[in-house]
């Protein structure tokens, strides 16, 4: 009788845990969801209807997609959009190129003073972005690639943490594949690629998606090196609509153009969640 006591007190405990653990991540969620819902609602609300709300309304009886057809009508939105998808393809591209091949080699291939180029290489990551940013600047400026897509790229074609990232799974792949390939006369590219990248295929796609989401996101160098509308990309396009397209008070057809720029990177998120999650946790594990 006892032991049903104690059985149905420690139920009741870890229904107490779950509830206010859950109520909390409930609280969390609406905290980190409002401004989407508010993004959202307010890029379907009529500019006067908007402006005419002295109290903000959390609902709307008359929503208008209005907005959204002056967020491709008004500015060049699409050419935002295309100069950004070259942008992002290419910068992502070029960095699994260099981030796998430069992963492989601390990694796997013994060289004279690998340790310490590697330690060096991971100093790097101590330099405040800033200083990076105006190195680069200079040398993007001498080279007279301001104005073009290399002068875009290629100072985003590198990542200290990305190839930390995956030189930490490649290690935990078995030396004696390697030996065995080597034995069988497979050349260390073609071991690369059929065996190493596969086996470590979710710290890839983890790596390809947080690469696209920051060459979306990108906002800082692109405003630097570009003052031709022709390279804008999505994030400095939008200080190009509140500036010269729908002007600073059209507050709804501003949150429209924010929704078509945010669209895909909330659905690329949403479909490759398990598979980020995955790449993240695996290069936390040793062994």
């Amino acid at each position: 009788m006892d032991y049903e006591k104690i059985e149905r007190a420690a139920r009741v405990r870890r229904g107490v845990r779950s509830g206010i653990t859950y109520a909390m991540l409930g609280i969390w969620a609406l905290v980190v969801l409002f401004p989407f819902y508010w993004m959202l609602l307010t890029s379907v609300k009529e500019y006067g209807a908007y402006n005419s709300e002295w109290i903000p309304k959390f609902y709307t009886l008359s929503p208008t997609l209005e907005n959204y057809a002056d967020a491709f009508t008004q500015v060049p939105l699409g050419d935002y959009f295309l100069n950004t998808v070259i942008f992002t393809l290419v910068t992502t591209g070029l960095m699994l190129i260099v981030t796998i091949l430069a992963a492989f080699a601390f990694a796997r291939l013994d060289f004279r003073g690998k340790d310490l180029a590697f330690t060096l290489f991971l100093a790097l990551m101590m330099i405040p972005t800033e200083l990076v940013i105006i190195t680069n600047y200079v040398t993007v400026t001498n080279l007279e690639l301001r104005n073009t897509f290399a002068g875009l790229i290629l100072p985003s074609v590198t990542s200290v943490f990305y190839i930390y990232l995956l030189k930490e799974n490649f290690a935990q792949i078995p030396d004696e594949l390697y030996y065995a390939a080597k034995v069988d006369g497979t050349r260390d590219f073609r071991y690369l690629r059929r065996v190493m990248v596969p086996i470590c295929r979710p710290t890839v796609v983890t790596i390809t998606i947080l690469k696209v989401i920051e060459c979306w996101n990108s906002y800082v160098w692109p405003r630097l090196v570009t003052d031709d509308k022709a390279y804008f990309l999505v994030s400095n396009g939008i200080q190009e609509i509140r500036e010269n397209g729908f002007g600073r008070d059209n507050i709804p057809a501003m949150m429209a153009a924010v929704v078509v720029i945010s669209l895909p990177l909330i659905v690329l998120f949403l479909i490759f969640r398990r598979k980020i999650m995955a790449g993240v946790s695996r290069g936390g594990i040793k062994g």
